[in-house]
């Protein structure tokens, strides 16, 4: 049940926030593996990209990628947070004090979040592929012919197999939403004993605690995965070859040390205020939704 309703809980919320994750999909390709000053800019602002998109595109396009975007948090944070769910009833996460341990709450949210990641990884390939291709006068990155989540998913297997198709780019994925889950879930438990400790909240204000902690939580989990999430979608969307060898990066690391010697540590930021710009919000309402669907399911088991 709680697959079902953390899966559930993320789906809303992305209807809301992948706007911006369209955004920060192209500014994260936006001059890849070139020096500042030496490509055309596109996109200057998060609100310039906004204005692009919809004057060359249409405003419907904002909403690239959405089907397999719900697909992939079906997959993701359904695995997740009922993992996290799971290890927390059981008193995985706790110390033998009671008091909740850092130490595994980083460690169970690291695994759920890298299994989740491997999981939804082909929606997320189709998802780069449909939020990437742009018109030919703002296009930027490696241009994919998908059009559609299914047609994609069968184009990709028929040419490259399962290895080098549906799942080429999953070792990235797996990095950027293991380090993402596990510092949201770890900052996100720890913050809430902590407010209840001191008495700012009770522990009956789940709500609250909820949407505080998504918020705040909200800018370590931008700060600490950008580079991470960067270094995805390059894996994701760059050409390959006929045998499904990417023409830029062989591997997770050289995509990220051609990115710091080509661009620097700016371009390993690219796309941070999109992206927390969508983290938070995504954060706060994938959370809220969750435990609002979570005691909703008590209220109604209950009775």
């Amino acid at each position: 049940m709680e697959f079902l309703l953390g899966a559930a809980g993320a789906s809303g919320a992305v209807c809301f926030t992948n706007p911006l994750e369209v955004i920060k999909t192209r500014f994260q390709l936006q001059g890849e593996l070139k020096k500042s000053g030496k490509y055309s800019v596109h996109y200057r602002n998060v609100f310039h990209a906004f204005y692009v998109i919809a004057k060359h595109e249409g405003i419907v396009a904002l909403q690239k990628g959405l089907m397999p975007a719900m697909g992939h948090q079906v997959l993701l944070n359904g695995t997740r947070f009922g993992i996290y769910d799971l290890a927390e009833k059981h008193g995985w996460l706790l110390r033998r004090d009671g008091t909740v341990s850092l130490l595994m709450s980083v460690l169970v949210g690291a695994g759920a979040g890298a299994f989740g990641g491997f999981l939804g990884s082909p929606l997320y390939l189709v998802k780069v592929h449909l939020q990437s291709l742009s018109a030919k006068s703002i296009a930027v990155g490696h241009q994919h012919s998908t059009t559609g989540t299914l047609s994609g998913l069968r184009s990709i297997y028929s040419d490259y197999g399962i290895t080098r198709g549906l799942w080429r780019g999953a070792t990235g994925a797996m990095v950027r939403i293991s380090v993402g889950s596990s510092v949201q879930l770890s900052t996100m438990t720890l913050m809430t004993e902590s407010l209840v400790n001191k008495g700012i909240l009770q522990k009956d204000q789940k709500i609250m605690a909820t949407f505080i902690t998504s918020m705040i939580g909200g800018v370590f989990v931008a700060f600490v995965m950008a580079p991470f999430d960067l270094v995805s979608t390059r894996l994701y969307n760059q050409g390959v070859d006929s045998k499904g060898r990417g023409l830029l990066y062989r591997s997770y690391i050289e995509c990220l040390t051609k990115t710091f010697k080509q661009e620097g540590v700016q371009g390993l930021y690219k796309g941070f205020l999109p992206c927390y710009m969508r983290l938070g919000p995504h954060l706060v309402l994938s959370m809220v939704f969750w435990d609002t669907l979570r005691q909703f399911h008590k209220y109604i088991t209950d009775k």
